[in-house]
């Protein structure tokens, strides 16, 4: 792809493992093509990335004020239900369906004095709901799924998955139930929906709850990842049960009674990839279901391609050796899988900036939308590791570990754009140039991104290749290194055995050689810090802007998972309120940007099974 797409270990990922030869050349566009794709879905540098502005307060009133509604006063349109295929049946007895989209069915969790533990003020003013509301008697009892909300639709989504590299077949909502969509204020959709609220045709052998540990962690990380800036579901609230779960966390044949909790999901759609590849995976009789469900995503979710005219002079030439032309304006699906490999390339390079990894990247758990979902053994980097993975699952292989995320990405769309093909949506060319879009948009995205975390006036990948080498040589913490980064100054003419003052927080226990190691690249970074012209004051603020303070460590959230099981939600709170604001010092909060302590690197803290 004119640039070597996969780098070497420590820049992230490694080489060209999933990439066909024929994918390994840059795109470029012809003649006639006089915007790019882009025009849809800009790329990361034209975006803002002051979060300051985000969410912020005045802003968040001035809403809740012009538009706050009752329970009962909330807009239900269910589009998914009313245009989309349903399953003849509505009973939860586990089974195959067939030629249906979905299935009629209500929760059935059961409940004993449910207790509200939190809710996010943000995502109650994306629906327009009136915080007042929370403080109902009644709230637990509507957000656990046990009494029904006035004009909600509820239904399960059927879809399969490749689980781990192999297709598993049907799969389905096993435990979430959609309540249905809402429009807000601003004619915007959002469908809401509960995860642990029963059995389901897809549950399989499974209960169909969820416990407050998993819980937690989905609703924190949640709103945690949107306040970061990356594209995500979101989490309206979380209640406990007051019933009691049976979980094997380790599948270890040791099971223990866990408290069970509901979180309230939101987004826009609950739609995967695996949405579609169920349908294709069944043959010709469900094989129109695929166009039926493409259909209903591009005119809800991707209207500006339904309107997209010959006008728009969407032309590209292929990276294939006859530099064949693919023609966007002509085929509505091709453009569709173009912008969803380039939603997809962007979020993971994002999750790569702020050194997320989320643990199962099945295709199942992709959204359609670009969005992160199904929050599961997710983690943070603590000590920088480009092949940590948070799930012990995942051990063995370590397929989705941190620095395979960038292919795996890619794995996916691959068998996404094979459902297209086998649907007589997309032809050969038009998938392959969809993959190449990802790996170009992965690229320009993730070189915008470190750039911006460095400070740099301009992309160095020598540079930053070095200073990967390093960090993961030293087991240096990925978070607070960016951010104490910010600290060096653009002074050539201080002495080397000064050079490393600012870092000493950060580079902990190293002997001679590594500190003359980081003496010197810290000479180069300084170099190239002197060459733009930023002071220093105005570098340490922008770098501050894209490199959190605070993230939401696997530690953290089982301090508060461990306060919440004995009833106390102080510190679920307590931890919401910090995350909205993770680029900002918080005076008072520093000790939630600690290393983690000796504990956290016990099972079950650091790692987790995908037992929730």
């Amino acid at each position: 792809m004119g640039r070597a797409l996969l780098l070497n270990h420590t820049h992230l990922f490694s080489p060209k493992s999933l990439f066909p030869l024929s994918l390994r050349h840059r795109p470029t566009a012809t003649a006639t093509a006089t915007k790019r794709f882009f025009h849809f879905y800009p790329p990361l540098a034209c975006r803002s990335m002051d979060h300051s502005s985000i969410d912020s307060v005045t802003q968040r009133l001035s809403n809740h004020n012009l538009h706050s509604l009752n329970l009962q006063d909330l807009k239900w349109d269910h589009s998914f239900v009313r245009e989309l295929p349903a399953d003849p049946r509505s009973d939860s007895f586990p089974r195959e369906v067939l030629h249906a989209c979905y299935t009629k069915v209500s929760p059935s969790v059961q409940v004993e004095d449910p207790q509200l533990v939190a809710f996010s003020r943000p995502v109650a003013d994306l629906l327009d709901l009136d915080h007042k509301e929370f403080e109902r008697p009644d709230f637990p009892l509507f957000f656990s799924g046990a009494s029904p909300l006035v004009g909600a639709l509820p239904y399960a989504q059927c879809y399969g998955g490749h689980q781990f590299g192999m297709w598993a077949g049907q799969l389905g909502d096993g435990r979430a139930i959609t309540l249905g969509e809402i429009l807000n204020s601003k004619s915007e959709r959002w469908e809401l929906q509960l995860k642990g609220a029963g059995k389901t045709p897809y549950s399989r052998f499974a209960d169909g709850l969820a416990v407050l540990r998993s819980s937690v962690r989905e609703f924190l990380c949640s709103e945690a990842m949107h306040h970061l800036g990356i594209p995500t579901t979101r989490a309206l609230c979380l209640v406990t049960t007051g019933k009691f779960v049976t979980r094997d966390m380790f599948y270890d044949g040791n099971p223990k009674e866990e408290p069970g909790a509901i979180v309230c999901r939101v987004a826009q759609s609950f739609l995967r990839f695996g949405s579609y590849q169920i349908h294709a995976s069944r043959g010709e009789e469900d094989l129109g279901l695929v166009r039926v469900l493409a259909d209903y995503t591009i005119r809800h979710h991707f209207p500006h391609i339904e309107n997209m005219s010959k006008s728009e002079s969407l032309s590209f030439s292929t990276g294939d050796e006859d530099h064949s032309v693919v023609d966007l304006t002509s085929n509505k699906y091709a453009a569709w899988v173009v912008e969803v490999a380039e939603r997809t390339a962007s979020l993971i390079a994002r999750w790569q900036g702020v050194g997320f990894t989320h643990g199962v990247l099945n295709t199942d758990n992709m959204s359609i939308l670009g969005l992160t979902i199904d929050y599961g053994p997710f983690g943070f980097l603590d000590a920088f590791d480009p092949k940590f993975t948070p799930n012990t699952t995942d051990l063995p292989g370590r397929r989705y570990c941190f620095s395979n995320q960038p292919d795996i990405g890619l794995w996916n769309i691959a068998q996404f754009t094979t459902t297209l093909q086998a649907a007589h949506l997309i032809d050969e060319k038009e998938a392959n140039y969809a993959m190449e879009r990802y790996g170009t948009r992965f690229m320009d995205d993730y070189q915008v991104i470190m750039t911006k975390k460095l400070g740099l006036p301009k992309y160095n990948k020598q540079l930053i290749n070095k200073l990967l080498t390093n960090m993961a040589v030293d087991k240096v913490d990925y978070t607070n290194f960016f951010r104490t980064l910010s600290n060096i100054k653009a002074d050539t003419s201080i002495p080397d055995e000064e050079l490393l003052v600012p870092l000493k927080s950060v580079l902990l226990d190293i002997g001679k050689e590594r500190k003359e190691a980081w003496t010197s690249w810290l000479k180069t970074y300084i170099h190239e810090l002197s060459t733009s012209g930023i002071s220093d004051d105005e570098r340490k603020t922008s770098m501050d802007l894209v490199n959190p303070k605070y993230i939401l460590r696997n530690y953290l959230c089982q301090t508060a998972i461990d306060a919440a099981e004995i009833g106390d939600f102080g510190e679920v709170n307590r931890l919401l309120k910090l995350m909205e604001r993770p680029f900002d010092e918080q005076p008072g909060m520093e000790k939630y940007a600690r290393l983690p302590p000796a504990w956290a690197y016990r099972p079950g803290v650091c790692m987790l099974s995908c037992s929730s």
